[in-house]
């Protein structure tokens, strides 16, 4: 088990903090431990738009278990657990439309507020009333295009939790931009590496010297946060959404930015699963979900504002910004594997980061540390 000791000295300031203990990326036992965090914690499960219509449904398998998202007739979002009230049936898989909820194995039906509306033949049970078998439901939030979920019912509400995070993102039209795809992958590395990796610039010249190199100039501090997350601007020698060499490709800024907005890319981890990229013509997003201490599923979407997808010549240009999001990601898979291969290694120790270009990860195993340590949880990171 992870010691006391070594999860204070993760929490420490960056300037003397360490990286988390290895065993936090290896041990299936803490990768059990992390469920119960999974739980309390408002987790960040993608974009509005993956459920974006009327009687629409999407699957989720977070925290162990699986929900249905779904937006009801009023156009509101819902989350229940994919289980029936009857006999505990998985009710839906994948996702699409359906006129109501339906368990295959007894037909018992629920509306998309997660009522019970048919259960055949329970007349004859004594006492059965349908307003007590409703599904199991969870509070589900939208902020600026983005679906947060959370299973406890204790945990302090949303904006208490993300503190300043809308405001801090008020320069981008984040709320409405269209998801152009959303591609899910297995990675073999603990998630909190991949969610690392995509939040540090330090890796950028050695993983991504041909791709990426010189389009990234070194990044500002960290920004001071209020809430559960932390956030890195930098600027960019044109857009950080393509490559070095599809440069000409660029898509026009997203309406409304100005100033350096129109030039940069602010990096942004929502703790603890969901990370993403507002650029200055794209957002780029990703959440990391365990599979176990040595594997995760990653989603991965990208989105852009519709008077740019509605331009001439916006599919040829859209298959480019696709592009580069596979190239970073067949240059930093390998990388993430062979970390998690010397992880492993019954000798590896905590380091030390580097204060400008992985501030966001140092701030990561502050929370991380004390929420593992089951300190004061939902709190701000503070700055240092």
């Amino acid at each position: 088990m992870v010691s006391q000791g070594s999860l204070a000295a993760s929490a420490a300031p960056i300037d003397t903090g360490l990286s988390l203990p290895p065993v936090c990326y290896t041990s299936s036992t803490i990768a059990l431990d992390e469920q119960a965090i999974f739980r309390r914690c408002w987790l960040g499960v993608g974009r509005s738009d993956m459920v974006g219509s009327e009687r629409a449904y999407r699957t989720l398998d977070i925290a162990g278990q699986s929900i249905i998202l779904a937006r009801d007739a009023a156009g509101d979002l819902q989350a229940f657990a994919n289980t029936c009230r009857h006999r505990g049936t998985r009710l839906l898989d994948g996702s699409g439309n359906c006129r109501a909820i339906q368990c295959p194995f007894h037909s018992w039906t629920y509306s998309f507020d997660g009522s019970l509306i048919a259960a055949p033949h329970m007349h004859d049970a004594a006492d059965f009333d349908r307003n007590d078998y409703g599904l199991v439901s969870y509070r589900v939030e939208e902020r600026l295009g983005f679906v947060f979920v959370c299973l406890d019912p204790d945990t302090p509400d949303l904006d208490i939790v993300l503190g300043d995070f809308v405001d801090m993102h008020s320069p981008w039209p984040l709320e409405t931009l269209v998801t152009t795809r959303r591609r899910e992958l297995t990675v073999d590395c603990n998630w909190k590496s991949f969610l690392e990796v995509f939040n540090e610039y330090y890796h950028l010249p050695y993983v991504h010297p041909v791709s990426l190199g010189g389009l990234y100039a070194p990044p500002e501090p960290r920004d001071d946060t209020a809430g559960s997350f932390t956030t890195q601007f930098g600027l960019t020698q044109g857009t950080g959404a393509l490559l070095r060499g599809e440069q000409d490709r660029a898509f026009a800024p997203m309406p409304g930015l100005s100033g350096r907005e129109t030039n940069g890319v602010r990096y942004t981890w929502a703790f603890p699963t969901m990370t993403f990229a507002a650029g200055t013509d794209a957002l780029w997003v990703y959440e990391a979900y365990p599979l176990g201490a040595d594997r995760c599923r990653v989603v991965q979407s990208a989105c852009f504002p519709p008077e740019t997808l509605a331009g001439d010549g916006a599919d040829a240009k859209l298959a480019a910004y696709h592009d580069r999001l596979d190239a970073a990601l067949d240059e930093d898979i390998p990388a993430l594997i062979n970390q998690h291969r010397g992880l492993t290694n019954p000798d590896a120790t905590q380091g030390r980061f580097q204060p400008l270009l992985e501030p966001s990860v140092a701030a990561f195993a502050r929370w991380y540390s004390a929420e593992l340590g089951d300190r004061e949880p939902h709190q701000g990171v503070p700055h240092s």
